[in-house]
């Protein structure tokens, strides 16, 4: 028999308050003390990689449009983006006007046994936005848990004679446990028991891909991100999406599409498959569909692939909305930002200011063919490659430091990133499996004039010769 405790009565009020962080108290910290307290109970090993890069001596106090604002009042330039989860640049007016009626109108936030107007009229918004029969929304918090969402929607009608998914390699989808079996890296599946129903195909391998429909009958799903953000800003040929389209119907596999992250806009279409005339049977959003101020994620699926999983009173509940899927001031932040999106044009400015920054970043290659190696991508989602860093190097010191290329990949691109920050006050970011390759994912209200900031800084910076770099960068870490 279990013994009983039982807890003393206590007074009225008699529970102690801990020693917590007040609002103000948080806002008027100092740079020493937040240090410490993301050691202490954040990541202290990725403040190791902050100090490399000197993050770590950075306080964001506020941000505005393009810009981020420290402690002594620099302007940043972002040019990182958030991943691509800033659109709309830091605090769009409009967005927060929106939130702020609903807040000042006491609207509902949580609303679980009532149907929500916001979280319909978003489902609607999106249908709205997304071409062919992909009308039908899950929504969610968070690019990983609409990828969830995607996968389970999709083996569920592809059926479970069909559970095998086919996904590629250097492929990211996602750090949570279900799409972490289709996320190609190493570095985030650890040590973690994968699910084995899975199939991997070099990307854009069209070949690849028909022959893994044609010998493995259980094959239900193919999932892919339409550019690879991970992996470098990889793109495949565009024949490759018609011929995947047309694979998939002839073998009757799902296609999802993984526009978490180079969707909403930023390849100059509001879905970065609409370049090539083809249409997914499943897709997700996130990232900007919060407009820089909510977590917000979409799964968008073919009316026919969501009957077959949920279509029946006994199924509908199999996969609903979780608590904070469609909260309701995140689902009225994500109608205004997508109007928004519209009315200021700034899928247009994403192709237009993207194609400005592609073509001066393939000048700047051409005057340092030897420190880049390629420029690419589309509209404002683009990558920067450098060369290992012995083919930086005069040809006299090449051979001795080729053998050492493995452990250096991603050092030049993380100097230049680190001195961008500190000398021309502009911030980049940097890709998982290819550490050679800077990200750029500025806001989709970039204009011309952020760019030639930017590429000019980059230029500059370039100008010093790769030895100066590493001169500068080791006299930044001893500072």
């Amino acid at each position: 028999m279990r013994p009983t405790i039982h807890a003393p009565a206590l007074a009225h009020g008699s529970i102690p308050k801990p020693n917590l962080i007040t609002v103000e108290e948080a806002k008027a910290m100092d740079v020493a003390r937040l240090t410490d307290l993301f050691k202490t109970h954040l990541n202290p090993g990725q403040l190791h990689f902050m100090k490399l890069l000197g993050f770590h001596k950075i306080k964001i106090e506020r941000a505005e449009g393009m810009y981020y604002i420290d402690q002594n009042g620099r302007k940043i330039l972002d040019f990182f983006g958030g991943f691509g989860s800033l659109a709309f640049g830091h605090n769009h007016p409009k967005i927060l006007e929106a939130r702020k009626k609903f807040q000042e109108e006491k609207r509902q936030e949580i609303a679980i046994a009532f149907m929500s107007q916001y979280a319909a009229a978003l489902a609607h918004n999106l249908a709205k936005c997304s071409p062919g029969d992909l009308d039908m929304v899950f929504l969610g918090s968070s690019g990983s848990e609409a990828m969830e969402a995607a996968i389970k929607v999709a083996e569920r009608a592809a059926g479970p004679k069909r559970p095998k998914i086919v996904y590629a390699e250097n492929s990211f989808h996602g750090k949570t446990k279900g799409v972490l079996a289709i996320t190609d890296g190493a570095l985030y599946r650890a040590d973690f028991k994968m699910t084995d129903n899975t199939v991997k195909v070099p990307f854009g391998d069209i070949n690849a891909i028909e022959r893994a429909f044609r010998t493995d009958p259980e094959i239900g799903v193919i999932v892919l991100e339409t550019i690879q953000g991970g992996g470098g800003i990889v793109q495949a040929p565009a024949e490759f999406w018609t011929k995947l389209r047309a694979l998939c119907d002839q073998y009757g596999v799902l296609w999802v599409a993984d526009e978490v992250q180079c969707g909403y806009g930023r390849s100059g279409r509001f879905y970065a498959f609409e370049h090539y005339g083809v249409v997914p049977d499943v897709t997700a959003l996130a990232k900007s569909l919060g407009g820089g101020k909510a977590a917000v994620g979409a799964m968008i699926a073919k009316r026919d692939v969501y009957m077959k999983a949920y279509g029946t009173p006994k199924t509908a509940m199999i996969h609903a909305m979780a608590t904070f899927g469609g909260i309701g001031e995140a689902c009225v932040t994500a109608i205004e930002a997508l109007n928004v999106l519209y009315d200021e044009h700034l899928i247009d400015n994403a192709a237009e200011t993207g194609a400005y920054l592609l073509e001066r970043l393939q000048g700047v290659q051409a005057k340092y063919p030897k420190i880049i190696k390629d420029v690419r991508g589309q509209g404002l989602m683009i990558g920067l490659e450098f060369h290992d860093f012995s083919q930086t190097l005069p040809m006299v010191l090449r051979p001795v430091v080729s053998v050492l290329d493995d452990k250096l990949k991603g050092s030049l691109s993380g100097f230049v990133g680190a001195l961008l920050l500190r000398d021309y006050d502009v911030l980049v970011a940097f890709t998982e499996y290819n550490r050679n390759v800077i990200r750029l994912e500025p806001p989709l209200i970039c204009q011309r004039e952020h760019v030639d900031r930017f590429v000019d800084a980059l230029d500059s910076l370039l100008s010093r010769g790769i030895v100066s770099i590493v001169k500068d960068f080791v006299k930044s870490q001893m500072g």
